[in-house]
This record gives structure tokens, C-alpha cells and sequence, in this order.
């Protein structure tokens, strides 16, 4: 599917308070470390994160988006792991799009912790037209919180929080 079309079936979803359903992805490797990109044509890094159409489940929108984002498949991954329900966080204003009905004032969350099976010559980060991020590097499991765009890092927080006992003990 073309990447225009793709991201188009997905975009006008938002919840009646809202928020855009999304998915954001915690990828382990053998060593603990965790998968952190930088984003395409923009100076910040994050963790793979992208929004549900509305006919997926949240671990449907997981794999499509972790093979659009990583060019790692199903087979590649072992689940470890989610949140419990949605994490929120809120949009600053400056990135409010109000010209766009209904107006998005945030995303809401499922995150997914997994363990990476395969080794870094599987991960393409150019798996589509529109690739979303161009380099990535491995980092230690907290150190997204303080190196995230300051309006990600409370649900980065929280997120961690809730997923660090699965990647102990997975």
C-alpha cells in the first residue's frame, strides 16, 4: 500500500475527549539495551509509535506499524508484554492542527515491550516510501525518559514504569 494511502486510513480517528488511539513500541535487544530512533526530517529521537486504524486491534497496529518502522516482522519479536489500557498525553499547543475536525489534542497509548529474536541486519528503517526515522541506536532501558521531546517524557515515564518487571523477568 502506497504510504500516502496508509497513513490517511488512520488519521482521522479520535476518540470523543480527543485523543488519537496510538501504539508505541519497546524493542529489547539481547543485551537489554532499547531500540531509540531519530526521527525523519525532524531533530528528535523517540520509541516506534504510530496511530490505530480502526479496524486493527492495538497488537494488529503493533506489528503493522514495528515492520513499517523497523522492517522487523512478527518473526523477529517475542511479546513480553503492555500497558495496561490507554497512557495519554497531551499535544502542546503549538502543535494543535485546529484547523483539522475533529481536532486532536493528544494521543492515548497501548505500549508493547519486546524482545528483539533476530539480529540488527534485520532491522530496515527504510521499509517504506516515507520512512519515519533514519538512524537508530541501542540505549540503556531509562534513558529515553530524559532524552524524549519534554511533553513525551511523563507518558515515557510511565510507560517504562509499567513495563520494566516484564523485561526482568522475559
Amino acid at each position: 500500500m502506497p504510504a500516502a494511502a496508509r497513513h490517511d486510513r488512520g488519521s482521522g480517528v479520535i476518540d470523543p475527549d480527543g485523543y488519537r488511539p496510538n501504539v508505541a513500541i519497546v524493542l529489547l535487544n539481547e543485551d537489554g539495551k532499547v531500540f531509540w530512533a531519530h526521527r525523519a526530517n525532524q531533530d528528535g529521537w523517540q520509541f516506534p509509535q504510530g496511530g490505530m486504524r480502526t479496524d486493527e486491534t492495538p497488537e494488529e497496529a503493533m506489528y503493522r506499524e514495528l515492520e513499517e518502522e523497523t522492517g522487523l516482522r512478527s518473526h523477529h519479536v517475542e511479546i513480553l508484554g503492555s500497558t495496561p489500557g490507554w497512557l495519554r498525553y497531551r499535544l502542546p499547543n503549538r502543535y494543535l492542527r485546529r484547523h483539522h475536525k475533529p481536532l486532536c489534542i493528544g494521543q492515548k497509548q497501548v505500549w508493547f515491550l519486546l524482545r528483539m529474536l533476530a539480529d540488527d541486519s534485520r532491522l530496515a528503517l527504510d521499509a517504506t516510501d516515507s520512512p519515519e526515522f533514519f538512524e537508530y541506536r541501542w540505549v540503556d532501558f531509562w534513558y529515553p525518559v530524559a532524552h524524549v521531546i519534554p511533553f513525551k517524557r511523563r507518558v515515557y515515564q510511565r510507560a517504562l514504569t509499567l513495563l520494566e518487571p516484564m523485561a526482568s523477568t522475559g
